[in-house]
């Protein structure tokens, strides 16, 4: 399988993922108690399937989390930020162009 349309089939995925996860209702701000369910949830997640987070590659309300920024999933409120992050498959965010390991 030629190796670049293998890796936007990941992306590809792993946007989709991303997107079907997030309920409609997530675009309400959070309450603690569900930012920590969101939150352990991409974290197992994120084990079970070798996932990282990738900032700076999300669109508006299409991330998974962030770092400080907004409470958590679907609340990004511009496209690239350098704060809210996508779980993708380990290895694929250094191949996105603007993608980081880290936060700025």
């Amino acid at each position: 399988m030629d190796r670049r349309f293998f890796a936007a089939s990941v992306l590809t995925a792993a946007v989709g993922i991303a997107a079907a996860a997030i309920p409609a209702a997530a675009q309400q701000p959070m309450s603690q108690d569900q930012m920590m369910k969101m939150k352990q949830s991409n974290g197992e997640r994120a084990k079970k399937n070798h996932l990282v987070a990738c900032y700076g590659i999300n669109a508006v309300g299409r991330n998974d989390c962030a770092a400080g920024v907004h409470s958590c999933a679907g609340q990004a409120t511009m496209a690239r930020d350098p704060n809210s992050f996508v779980l993708v498959p380990a290895g694929d965010c250094e191949k996105i162009d603007g993608g980081k390991l880290k936060g700025a």
